[in-house]
């Protein structure tokens, strides 16, 4: 394998799995909510995703370079929705015992890809570090592939993740806390955004 393959499929990695919006997201999904229910919330991170590192390599590269502006206007919306989505989190329906509806809706998710200001700035850093003009298409290719694979794959670990901590929930007091500390893990990227 190529050492420049295996470096971008380690940075991509580690952007992938470290701790940040979706994936707060996606273990609040996966404790509180069958597997089954999350599946929606993954195919809308895995594809929005996707299309972002495909419009940012084929289109948005040079406007992100001209005009920085823009990374700024993402980072903003990005945070208004995490700071409504943390608190949806927080004050949903916590009893074990009652229906309880998922605020994480799969159009807000996929729509919050291209805005996600940890999703825009890894594609970024992504494509700028390995697309190369000589051969264009062949890395875009590879990137491309590379950051899908890595935001199914990081997306559903996270939700198995979530689903594994379940386990646990023996009762309403755990899962309130639960849900509080993913609520806090969406303030502290949002935080992380700003440092």
């Amino acid at each position: 394998m190529h050492p420049e393959l295996l470096l971008l499929i380690g940075i991509s990695f580690s952007l992938g799995f470290t701790p940040g919006p979706n994936n707060a997201v996606a273990s609040y999904s996966g404790f509180n909510f069958v597997i089954k229910k999350t599946i929606p919330l993954i195919l809308c991170v895995g594809l929005g995703y996707t299309i972002l590192v495909i419009l940012i390599n084929f289109v948005l590269i040079s406007t992100f370079i001209k005009y920085p502006i823009i990374q700024e206007f993402i980072r903003i919306l990005g945070t208004l929705f995490l700071i409504y989505l943390a608190y949806k989190i927080s004050f949903s329906n916590n009893k074990s015992g009652t229906s309880k509806i998922n605020p994480v809706k799969f159009l807000d998710t996929f729509l919050f890809q291209f805005v996600n200001p940890k999703g825009v700035m890894a594609g970024i850093t992504l494509i700028s570090k390995f697309v190369r003009e000589e051969d264009y298409m062949s890395s875009s290719l590879t990137v491309i592939i590379v950051c899908s694979f890595t935001a199914f794959f990081s997306i559903t670990t996270w939700t198995f993740f979530g689903k594994f901590l379940r386990k646990f929930a023996t009762n309403n007091d755990f899962i309130k806390r639960f849900n509080y500390a993913m609520s806090m893990l969406l303030i502290v990227c949002i935080i992380g955004f700003y440092i």
